[in-house]
């Protein structure tokens, strides 16, 4: 009789019945969104806001410090020092599978923001175009607004000359593509349309976000990024997929990553410390 009782109450032996979720609000989506960033790139930008304060505020000019991207975690522990590079990366893509999940309860997934491999050669052809057009301007940029003082001198690696280095910073340019493509772009414009934001105030928002988390670079690696953040927005709105931007994003990061590493010291017009 307490059993029966029980089920026509609504449960079991082992607890109440769960209920079915209530339909998704703009509340909820918004209160997503904040926590989303505030564990990834969002946290990330006031990070790199006191940085820049950090940087303006010491005796010398910005071109005469140093930004950091790839460096040693266990200097002289060659094997350690792999080890918290893989953790690094790896730990900076659980943002990305959070926003799966999220996206997979609606029923779509990653898919929803062109983020499948249902198009390889398309969005490795439209990746490659852009990386080929932006890499150009924006290495142009970059050493006219350090030359300026506008921007630090950035150091896109300092890994020790082990046998893992070139790919470790592969990976990293490939775990910085795949986080601020999905995150900044598909992720962000998708919940921003949900919540009601007309397409130029997301556009703004989007490319706001990107070069704020970029300004431990100084000034010109702020603008630099918000143009590139108006593109890649421009360009995801035109092919309904963030693929493209991937590859674009993971081919600039290669460049600047191995590319500094083989340059460096060789050539004069490459600013180093």
């Amino acid at each position: 009789m307490q059993a029966d009782a029980g089920r026509a109450a609504g449960g079991t032996r082992e607890g109440p019945v769960p209920q079915p979720e209530q339909p998704l609000t703009r509340r909820v989506w918004g209160t997503e969104v904040v926590l989303v960033l505030a564990l990834s790139l969002g946290a990330s930008a006031v990070s790199a806001l006191i940085s820049f304060i950090g940087a303006l505020t010491k005796p010398g000019g910005l071109k005469d410090q140093a930004a950091n991207l790839n460096s040693s975690a266990a200097p002289g522990r060659p094997w350690l020092d792999l080890a918290w590079q893989l953790f690094g990366i790896s730990a900076a893509l659980v943002p990305v599978a959070l926003v799966a999940h999220f996206l997979l309860r609606e029923g779509s997934g990653l898919r929803a923001l062109g983020f499948d491999g249902t198009r390889p050669w398309s969005d490795l052809g439209r990746g490659t175009l852009v990386a080929a057009g932006i890499g150009s301007a924006g290495l142009a940029f970059y050493l006219a607004a350090n030359a300026s003082g506008f921007n630090l001198t950035v150091v896109p690696e300092s890994l020790p000359e082990v046998w893992w280095k070139y790919p470790v910073l592969i990976l990293s340019a490939v775990q910085n593509s795949v986080l601020e493509e999905v995150l900044v772009v598909g992720y962000l414009l998708r919940r921003l349309g949900q919540l009601g934001w007309t397409p130029m105030a997301a556009l703004v928002a989007s490319s706001v976000l990107r070069g704020s988390y970029h300004l431990y670079q100084g000034v010109g690696g702020f603008i630099g990024n918000v143009v590139m953040g108006v593109v890649f927005v421009l360009l995801y709105r035109k092919w309904g997929r963030v693929g493209p931007l991937v590859v674009a994003h993971a081919l600039l990061d290669i460049g600047a990553f191995v590319g500094y590493a083989v340059l460096a010291g060789k050539v004069g017009w490459l600013p180093t410390l």
